[in-house]
């Protein structure tokens, strides 16, 4: 048997690497209420989003200790892929942090040695409180700390798509997003996601990931389309943001009500 200090405490961590598929849900209301709404529905995982949304980090720490003795794993994605923004979400309890706009080897190689301690990384000791959301102690936190922090990478430029390989090859990259919003945007193409040109992009993508030994995540806009994209191997999947999934239920209410 393993070291038990040692055991992985990331349930997403566990669930991809056995190839098993997960939902999540991008949170950009600073809201514990909605931490707890979500992890009562049974989703796996979610991005607490502090790249577009007005979540400081007071709000940050809030939600991820709301999601203490539930199925749900908290990561956040960050305003940049600077790597020392990753330094006090992981040290507030973050099991997982988002880089977006990841477009080469190097930023890749950045961002995964920041949520790493040495000599696997460069992340500083400091976590007051990442023990506290695992039930564990200093100590074991820090022992099990490499092999369960997840470093995920957001593949969404097309500067991304001609180094995938190289960017695939980063050892410790756990998972990578293909972000459609900010892809057809870089491709000057906003929103037309039955564009050829857009769809070439992530065809070339997903190409690029699925060789690798990293995760393939991306967006879903519904259940079949989510059920495509597992067929075609991917293993996480955001289904909405919190104030999409509120307005389209509040939208259809509405709609039925008053016709």
């Amino acid at each position: 048997m393993g070291d038990p200090a040692k055991a992985c405490f990331n349930r997403l961590a566990t669930l991809l690497a056995s190839r098993q598929p997960t939902f999540g849900v991008i949170v950009t209301m600073p809201s514990v209420q909605v931490v707890q709404t979500l992890a009562s529905a049974g989703v796996d995982w979610i991005i607490i989003d502090t790249e577009h949304s007005p979540i400081g980090l007071d709000a940050v720490h809030a939600m991820i200790a709301a999601t203490a003795g539930t199925q749900l794993v908290p990561l956040v994605r960050l305003p940049w892929s600077h790597p020392w923004q990753a330094k006090t979400v992981l040290d507030l309890g973050a099991m997982g942090v988002v880089f977006p706009m990841i477009c080469s080897a190097e930023q890749a190689h950045g961002a995964v040695r920041s949520v790493r301690y040495p000599p696997d990384g460069d992340r500083l000791w400091g976590p007051f409180y990442a023990p506290m959301r695992t039930g564990q102690s200093m100590a074991a936190y820090i022992a099990s700390a490499n092999q369960s922090v997840s470093a995920v990478v957001t593949i969404e430029h097309p500067d991304a798509i001609e180094s995938i390989d190289q960017i695939m090859a980063v050892p410790g990259i756990d998972l990578a997003f293909i972000g459609p919003g900010d892809l057809a945007m870089a491709l000057g193409i906003p929103g037309q996601f039955d564009h050829p040109t857009f769809k070439k992009a992530v065809a070339d993508a997903e190409v690029g990931i699925l060789k690798s030994k990293v995760a393939l995540g991306g967006v879903a806009r519904t259940p079949e389309q989510a059920r495509q994209m597992l067929d075609r191997g991917y293993r996480a999947i955001v289904f909405g943001f919190d104030w999409m999934l509120l307005q389209q239920s509040a939208s259809r209410f509405m709609e039925a009500a008053r016709s």
